[in-house]
Order: structure tokens, then C-alpha cells, then sequence
């Protein structure tokens, strides 16, 4: 679609070149800066973080028998060190499990957010571009893109909810 629409834009004469209104969002900052990602984010680190503990803690299980086993090792009997290094072995086999699970679970999660995130913005740009009355609006990736075009600043700013903006897009409408 990008290219699409590049190739359009760039195949115009250059009179309707400078009479369209072009615009670029730049969607690392909106994932980073906009308060429904910050929400998201926040959201997302209450909703893990009783696993990260539980993981957190079965690592320093991890830890602590490691460091038994190295420094009794010499005083143990044979099969009391091989006990000692099975459990370490299924605690470590445990560790990697909840550690994956953790990440993989955490990732669905986080790209679950980012959508609905991504959806209110491309709602917000669409917005503003009808209320400016914008021909293009380009998002990442660009390889680059002017501060003169780039209206990330007003999608951050309608995604917080300001009200001069959310009155301007029905006035629009």
C-alpha cells in the first residue's frame, strides 16, 4: 500500500505535488509516548508481575542450590550429590520452562495491546486527516520523513484525549 501510494503521489505533476498535503506518523513514538500505550504498558507489567516474582524467586532456588552443591560438594556422599544434581538439573529444566512460557505469554499479550493501540491511532489519523484535509499520510517505515509533515505530535496529543482536539474532529464531521 505504501508503495502504492508513493508511486502515485511521486507520478503526479509536480503542480498537484505542491498542492497535496502529505503527512507522516512516526509509529515507534505513538507505541512509546501515547497514553493508551503507557496505560497498555502499565497494564501489562501489573498483569505479569506475580509471574515475574514466581520466577525471579525459582531463580534464586536455582542460585542457592547451585552454591550448596559447589561448596558441599567435597563433604556429600555420592548418592546425596547425585540427588542434589538432579534437583538442580529438574529445577533448572523448570526455570527455562517458566521462563519461556513467561516471555511467549507476555508477548501475545503485549502484541494483543499494541493492536488496540495501533487501532485507536490509525481512528485518530484518520480523523485529523479529514479535519486537515490531508491527500497522504504516510506511516513507518520512511526512510525519511521532514518535521514539516510529521504529525505524530497531534496523534499523541488526540490519543490523550485533549478536548480542543477531539472538538475540532466534530466540527470537521
Amino acid at each position: 500500500k505504501l508503495i502504492l501510494a508513493l508511486v502515485l503521489v511521486l507520478s503526479t505533476p509536480c503542480a498537484m505535488a505542491a498542492e497535496s498535503k502529505i503527512g507522516f506518523v512516526n509509529t515507534e513514538r505513538i507505541f512509546r509516548e501515547s497514553a493508551p500505550a503507557v496505560r497498555a504498558s502499565k497494564k501489562l507489567e501489573k498483569e505479569f508481575a506475580a509471574r515475574e516474582q514466581e520466577i525471579q524467586k525459582l531463580a534464586k532456588q536455582f542460585r542457592d542450590l547451585q552454591a550448596h552443591l559447589e561448596k558441599e560438594t567435597v563433604t556429600m556422599s555420592e548418592g546425596e550429590r547425585r540427588n542434589k544434581e538432579r534437583d538442580l538439573a529438574n529445577l533448572s529444566r523448570d526455570l527455562q520452562r517458566s521462563q519461556r512460557e513467561f516471555r511467549e505469554d507476555l508477548n501475545l499479550r503485549r502484541n494483543e495491546e499494541l493492536a488496540s493501540v495501533q487501532e485507536r491511532a490509525n481512528k485518530v489519523i484518520q480523523q485529523i486527516a479529514e479535519a486537515e484535509k490531508f491527500d497522504l499520510i504516510l506511516q513507518d517505515p520512511v526512510v525519511f520523513a521532514s518535521q514539516k509533515i510529521d504529525i505524530t505530535d497531534k496523534v499523541v496529543k488526540a490519543l490523550e484525549g485533549r478536548p480542543d482536539l477531539a472538538a475540532a474532529f466534530k466540527r470537521v464531521q
